[in-house]
């Protein structure tokens, strides 16, 4: 089993995610699937065939959130010290392109959000951050083409 980086607040927010599937979410289906079930013929019954395959699908992401957390190598980016980009770092930088600062989180890919600037280490960016130090500049090659940013610091938080 290959084992994948995961810091400690994606591996919090799995499990919470993963408490709520297996606790609320799952006994509402089952409320469901009975009410569903007390309506008489089930090959006709949209709502309980509904229901059923919701059951699925949670069955499935539960699944898929344990097999995470079993493969996860969680990593507190607090105790990395190191004046160079890894797994974990908080990365303020200049996009050259774009005169614009930006900051980024490398982290684990079931925990990416770029929404929230965390980004996959498995992502273009990431792959060119990571090894560099302050002053560097990551040139990444992206769908829109080549991009440049020059990083500005580095912290492990």
């Amino acid at each position: 089993m290959e084992r994948v980086p995961m810091t400690i607040k994606g591996a919090k927010a799995l499990k919470k995610t993963l408490a709520f599937l297996k606790g609320e979410k799952r006994h509402k289906i089952v409320s469901t699937i009975e009410s569903a079930r007390a309506h008489g013929d089930l090959s006709e019954n949209a709502e309980y065939h509904a229901a059923k395959e919701e059951q699925g699908m949670n069955e499935a992401k539960i699944k898929d959130i344990e097999d995470s957390l079993a493969r996860a190598n969680i990593i507190d980016p607090a105790t990395i010290k190191s004046e160079r980009i890894v797994f974990g770092a908080t990365v303020e930088m200049i996009d050259v392109n774009a005169g614009t600062e930006v900051t980024y989180q490398i982290v684990g890919v079931d925990e990416a959000d770029i929404e929230l600037g965390m980004v996959s280490i498995t992502s273009p960016i990431a792959r060119a951050m990571i090894g560099k130090e302050a002053g560097d500049v990551a040139v990444v090659q992206a769908p829109g083409g080549e991009r440049e940013f020059e990083i500005q610091s580095i912290e492990y938080v």
